[in-house]
């Protein structure tokens, strides 16, 4: 699934004050690996896999991998690959644990591997 930024900044739900300026480039394309509570996760401008709120994205390809594990949970969709479904993955590897971080990038290259190069 690819997405296409068409704003990198909102405003903060706390302070409605304060402007939020995301590491994403405004009309870039970003491929979407997961989907956590409607949430959109993606590696952003520096390579973090992040979770976005869709409403800064519009849909450019829709096709998802056919592998991805999806379930519904109190009406929000979640959707990743096996390799990273397990639940806590990405707060795992926000903290750093070597497996998931391992795990991570293992998949990361895997997918390299296999994507069309521009």
């Amino acid at each position: 699934m690819k997405v296409r930024c068409t704003s990198n900044t909102e405003q903060d739900d706390l302070d409605p004050s304060v402007t939020v300026q995301h590491a994403l480039t405004a009309g870039g394309v970003y491929e979407v690996i997961g989907i956590e509570a409607d949430w959109y996760r993606l590696l952003d401008d520096f390579g973090c896999p992040t979770l976005f709120a869709p409403h800064l994205f519009e849909t450019v390809d829709p096709a998802r991998p056919t592998q991805w594990i999806v379930r519904q949970e109190d009406g929000a969709e979640y959707a990743y690959a096996p390799e990273l479904a397990a639940p806590g993955f990405f707060e795992d590897y926000h903290d750093r644990k070597p497996d998931a971080v391992r795990a991570f990038y293992q998949y990361l290259n895997q997918r390299l591997r296999l994507t069309d190069v521009a």
